[in-house]
């Protein structure tokens, strides 16, 4: 039992110091391990540490970037930092103008002025740092950086910058797309405000000089009434000819208060005409011009043996204000627009009498197209011409054509889905969307032969004074008198060849001159007349050569042809 004992507090005092032992050793085994991992450490930070000098083709970038940070952190001189800075910012740059070079470069802009900046800009960047002075005192020295010159290179970098930058903002716009579409835009819609105004402008002076009478004009029929009344006895009232009323005979409708267009209109006529003498006309104007008209045809008489006839409106007794919707509303007019009071203000707000007060809208002589018939009973066919036409061919081949039974002989003028009836009638009004077809193709006055037999029988007159009754609102068609007329003509206009009249020259400079010179006839339709100083040039010779540059009186009024 002794030994047992004894062997047991042995065997235990021996196992606690074993214990202590383990334990012990434990401890210096891993300081030893920690010690020999921070020297292997500290010797890879020494040996991995950059090389002293500062050649940098470019900066680090990427997971590169935190161990760059890091060895400048342990390097003693904070001056290597800033340069760092500097350059990595000098670096950006280099970058930028050398992109805008090349972008300078795919646009073609080779020899611009801008490349060449832009290229001389990147190699004044890539050239800094090789400058003498800085690689020997900031890229190729062991020790501390010179605080001066870092200065110096910092300052001449930021000029570099700051002009790089300056370039930029000058030039991105030719390079951002989205800046250009922008100023597009904004260049578009300014210049689009200016032209509609110019437009607006245009219009409006080019509608005061249409409906203005010219000096020259006013001239010519003040001398002309004058010559009348200091000559009574040579100007003595004809009697009719007989020929005015001879159905075999090639009769001409000319309704105008302008006396040197119808003398235009008439002599060219004469002039291309192959047997004059059978060519008779029927000139009609109003009061005030009939004297001077009289006067005119008096002095230079009618060329060839052909006959002329001059009357004034008002010689018509038929039309009267109960007989002539149009009459009776352009008198009604009248008297609002002079009347004292109320009814002159109410008159001037009122668009109707507005357009109203448009000379051609005011004057009869423009609605006397629609009273053919009743001016001419003994006649069967008439040719209508307008005093802004020039006749340039023989026209009798027109009283020829065989109208099939139709009224009127016209041209047509649509094309595509231009001067249909849509344009000039309103297909909102029931009374016209159920009579009409808006695709109709419209067609022209200016040169219209008309059978006054068939107008007779189809009862032209009274389907015209029917739809003017119901146009008294004007909701219909605005007032002019072509809708009246294709609208009286519906059906009844057989479509002539296009050369016979070619129309445009009062507004369109682009009418080809091989379609002009194969016209039978050409229309100076539009504000650009002729005998008015807006007359365009390319046409004016045209209307000029019929011009009787040998009366007296165009030479005394300074009448400009």
């Amino acid at each position: 039992m002794a030994i047992a004992v004894r062997g047991s507090r042995g065997g235990g005092s021996g196992g606690v110091g074993a214990g202590f032992r383990s334990f012990f050793s434990y401890r210096i085994f891993v300081s030893a391990m920690f010690s020999l991992l921070f020297i292997a450490t500290v010797s890879v930070l020494i040996t991995s540490r950059p090389p002293t000098t500062h050649h940098r083709p470019s900066l680090p970038s990427g997971a590169n970037v935190y161990m760059h940070r890091t060895f400048l952190a342990l390097n003693s001189d904070p001056l290597k930092t800033r340069l760092d800075l500097i350059y990595k910012q000098a670096n950006d740059h280099i970058t930028l103008v050398k992109a805008y070079a090349a972008y300078a470069m795919r646009l073609k802009l080779e020899i611009s002025k801008q490349l060449k900046m832009f290229d001389d800009l990147a190699k004044n960047f890539s050239d800094l740092n090789s400058k003498p002075s800085y690689k020997s005192s900031l890229f190729e020295t062991d020790g501390n950086l010179d605080e001066d010159v870092l200065r110096q290179f910092e300052k001449e970098v930021k000029d570099r910058v700051k002009f790089a930058r300056s370039l930029v903002a000058e030039s991105k716009e030719n390079y951002d797309n989205q800046l250009k579409i922008q100023k597009l835009k904004d260049t578009i819609f300014s210049v689009s405000e200016l032209l509609g105004k110019a437009k607006k402008n245009g219009a409006l002076a080019s509608s005061i000089a249409a409906k203005s009478i010219p000096k020259s004009l006013h001239c010519l029929a003040m001398r002309l009434v004058e010559e009348r009344v200091a000559h009574p006895e040579k100007y003595k009232e004809e009697l009719p000819k007989a020929e005015f009323e001879d159905p075999s005979l090639y009769h001409y409708a000319i309704f105008s208060d302008n006396v040197i267009a119808v003398s235009v209109v008439v002599r060219s006529v004469v002039k291309n005409a192959e047997e004059p003498w059978k060519h008779v006309f029927h000139v009609v104007t109003d009061r005030m011009n009939v004297a001077a008209m009289k006067v005119w045809f008096r002095m230079r008489p009618v060329e060839g043996g052909a006959h002329l006839e001059v009357k004034a409106v008002e010689d018509y007794s038929f039309l009267s204000s109960s007989y002539s919707p149009v009459l009776r509303r352009i008198e009604s007019a009248k008297k609002q627009r002079f009347s004292p009071g109320k009814k002159m203000e109410n008159a001037t707000k009122d668009g109707s009498n507005i357009k109203l007060k448009n000379p051609v809208s005011t004057s009869m002589l423009n609605h006397l197209r629609f009273y053919l018939p009743e001016m001419y009973p003994k006649l069967h066919k008439i040719l209508l011409l307008d005093d802004d036409v020039v006749v340039q061919k023989d026209l009798t081949g027109l009283w020829k054509i065989d109208l099939a039974g139709k009224v009127n002989g016209a041209v047509e003028t649509c094309f595509g889905s231009f001067h249909r009836f849509s344009h000039y009638l309103n297909f909102s009004h029931p009374l016209i969307k159920e009579r009409f077809n808006p695709k109709a193709c419209a067609w022209a006055f200016g040169l219209n032969i008309f059978d006054l037999d068939a107008w007779r029988r189809e009862k032209c007159t009274e389907t015209y004074h029917d739809w003017q009754n119901l146009n008294e609102d004007q909701t219909l068609w605005q007032l002019d008198t072509l809708p009246p007329g294709l609208i009286t003509f519906y059906s009844l206009t057989k479509s002539l060849d296009k050369s016979w009249h070619v129309l445009g020259l009062g507004y369109n400079p682009s009418i080809s001159m091989d379609e002009i010179n194969n016209a039978a006839v050409i229309h100076y339709n539009g504000n650009m007349k002729p005998w008015l100083d807006i007359a365009m040039n390319q046409y004016k010779n045209l209307w000029t050569k019929y011009v009787d540059n040998d009366m007296e009186f165009l030479q005394m009024c300074n009448f400009g042809v």
